[in-house]
């Protein structure tokens, strides 16, 4: 029996979110609102009842939230809680049984045929008047004893006996304080609260290095430092950088990852070591730590996070070669084996070794990582943590975050599914994940609910529209178009998503027809751009951010639903957070204007099916009136999607045109 079970006098079964049997806690963020799902029955056909109760870090039980059963029938029950505060909470789920629902759903159906008049009523005193010992207001108290009292006085009509223990305000009081028999406590599991930038932000990628001048064309951190203004504009709050530390010469890649590299090549950044030191310290063509402070302080000055590119590899040139030579793996020859990805070949980078000398390596990366949090950094983007193994994660993780809880590791691991899941299970806060390549209606809408399901209790996806080896088919073949509807769905899709710098200029060349690589792509070479230039959809980026900051329901990943369109090209989904409600309509084909009938699921809307609403679209300023069908016509370039904000109406309007 998993510790989400408990057979007790009441049992309590499948608690749930339960990660790795209570042995992973469960993942959310402060403020988050997530559901507490337990199987609760009982022998014969007494009535029983659930409720949920959340433990902060200091050991406090807060106030119980009661449980519903999710559908008749079925002995599930579920509610939503939302914890207040970061830190290491428990939850568990009590379950008890209902006398007084149980009597009286005897009562309803005995008095009125006559069975037992008297003894039902008795029995109902009796039970009220143990209800009102437990509850602690004395007004309160005082009217459950006032019905004790009814449903015992014989004097009084068996109506009116009756009537007084069904009255609105005992119900509300007895909801409150209900006489619970037999409470059974399921185990308590393991809930993780993280700050909420763990679940929500929007990521900028981008190469300091090719921001420099004419005199200099490599990018210092203070010539580079003048970009942030631009990228706080566009509304994004975390500016990501790959590794800023000196690059190896030994086997050094040239422009399109040719083989011999010139005088002038700046090589691979991931290619990390040389003897002007390894993850420690800086490329001195970027400058010198006080450079980077300088940097880190000003992104803060204009809001923003520094995210640096954690690559736990080595150049030939890295000084832990020669100091460390166990980390490496050595050939018959002796020689160290460089990466590999077949068909790719990293012959400019050694991978790590952990046979050897795992305590070293754990002692080693989180004093490297420690060295730039005292730096200010405190997110950090992993470089292919599924070639490393998972329990060496594991350690490095938990020593991290036991001191600085507030630190955010986002695994860069587009691998099989169960590492995946895995590496989010063991500690990673944030997870690349598959959306660069599900770009159909149905490929979405399988991807979106399998995300907002189980897994979101411990993964949570960071939706990169691109990065610097991944330019998807779709942006290559479907233009602009195409860079404004993955944008919009991104932005929407996942309460985090990111963009590689040059998305906004749809930079959209591969290298070769099939090939996923850009023509001289940034990794092996500097790429000034125009930033200035009137081709770029950097207004749409800043808006889609802007919308996001001001609708709490784009905020969170678990609220997504989808609604039905009758054109395959036409997706449709909604998201909600208390009086918040926005929906997204949107054309995914980047070459054709399609017209689709989007049929709402008004409950999911907080709405009654006949119902109308007026929804304002945020990417327009445009509001249209509509109903549980609405006829759409999306065109690409001009119009790729809705972004609406959803309106209810006090009129009953059937629904009209948004195209």
């Amino acid at each position: 029996m998993s510790a989400s079970e408990t057979i007790g006098r009441i049992p309590v079964r499948d608690v749930r979110p339960v990660v790795d049997g209570g042995r992973s806690p469960a993942k959310a963020v402060e403020g988050e609102t997530f559901e507490v799902t337990a199987t609760v029955f009982r022998e014969g056909h007494d009535a029983v009842a659930a409720n949920v109760v959340l433990t902060d870090p200091e050991g406090r039980p807060g106030p119980w939230t009661p449980m519903r059963e999710l559908a008749p029938g079925t002995d599930r029950w579920g509610a939503e809680v939302t914890p207040g505060s970061v830190g290491r909470w428990t939850f568990h789920v009590e379950a008890w049984g209902d006398p007084i629902t149980t009597w009286r759903h005897h009562a309803r159906i005995k008095i009125p045929a006559g069975i037992d008049v008297g003894l039902v009523l008795e029995e109902g005193g009796e039970l009220y008047q143990r209800a009102a010992t437990g509850v602690p207001e004395p007004s309160d108290r005082a009217l459950v004893q006032a019905a004790a009292d009814a449903l015992r006085d014989d004097s009084l009509t068996v109506s009116a006996r009756l009537a007084a223990a069904l009255t609105p305000r005992v119900d509300a009081v007895l909801a409150a304080y209900p006489l619970r028999e037999f409470v059974t406590a399921s185990e308590p599991l393991p809930l993780l609260v993280e700050r909420e930038r763990a679940l929500y932000g929007a990521w900028y990628e981008f190469f300091p290095r090719s921001e420099g001048t004419p005199q200099r064309p490599h990018g210092t951190f203070r010539t580079a430092a003048r970009r942030l203004p631009a990228i706080a504009g566009m509304g994004f709050d975390v500016v990501y950088l790959p590794p800023i530390h000196p690059i190896g010469t030994t086997f050094r890649k040239g422009a399109n990852n040719t083989l011999s590299a010139g005088p002038d090549d700046v090589g691979v950044p991931w290619a990390i070591g040389s003897p002007e030191g390894g993850h420690d310290a800086v490329h001195p063509d970027l400058g010198t730590l006080e450079d980077f402070d300088f940097f880190v302080a000003e992104a803060a000055r204009h809001g923003l996070e520094v995210a640096l590119d954690f690559a736990l590899q080595c150049s030939p040139d890295h000084p832990w070669v020669h100091k460390h030579p166990e980390w490496f793996h050595h050939r018959p020859d002796g020689t160290i084996a460089y990466a590999e990805n077949p068909p790719k070949k990293y012959q400019d980078i050694y991978p790590i070794a952990f046979d050897a000398d795992l305590d070293g390596l754990v002692a080693e990366t989180e004093r490297v990582l420690r060295h730039w949090m005292d730096h200010g950094v405190r997110i950090f983007r992993v470089d292919n943590p599924h070639t490393k193994p998972v329990v060496f994660w594991q350690r490095v993780l938990a020593d991290i975050n036991a001191t600085d809880p507030d630190v955010i590791f986002l695994a860069e691991a587009f691998t099989r599914p169960a590492m995946m899941h895995t590496l989010a299970q063991i500690g990673f806060q944030q997870s690349y994940t598959y959306f660069t390549w599900r770009n159909t209606k149905q490929e979405l809408t399988e991807y979106l609910t399998e995300l907002s399901g189980e897994a979101a209790s411990y993964m949570r996806p960071n939706f990169f529209a691109n990065t610097p080896d991944i330019l998807h088919a779709y942006l290559q073949h479907g233009g602009r178009p195409a860079f404004e509807i993955r944008a919009v769905l991104a932005a929407t899709l996942s309460p985090t998503w990111g963009i590689y710098s040059g998305y906004e200029l749809c930079e959209n060349t591969p290298v070769r027809e099939g090939s996923e690589e850009y023509l001289h792509s940034e990794k092996y070479q500097l790429r000034p751009r125009d930033w200035d230039t009137a081709d770029t959809i950097a207004p749409l980026i800043t808006r889609l951010n802007e919308v996001r900051r001001r609708h709490p329901a784009l905020r969170r990943l678990r609220n997504i639903r989808f609604h039905t369109t009758d054109n395959d090209a036409v997706i449709a989904y909604s998201k909600r957070s208390g009086a918040d409600t926005v929906l997204v309509v949107a054309n995914l084909d980047p070459h054709h204007t399609q017209e689709a009938t989007v049929s709402l699921d008004m409950p999911q809307l907080g709405l009654d099916g006949g119902a109308s609403m007026a929804v304002h679209d945020e990417l327009t300023g445009e509001t249209y009136q509509w109903g549980r069908s609405n006829y759409v016509r999306l065109e690409p370039g001009r119009a790729p999607a809705h972004v609406l904000h959803v309106r209810p109406s006090t009129a009953h309007i059937g629904g009209s045109s948004a195209s």
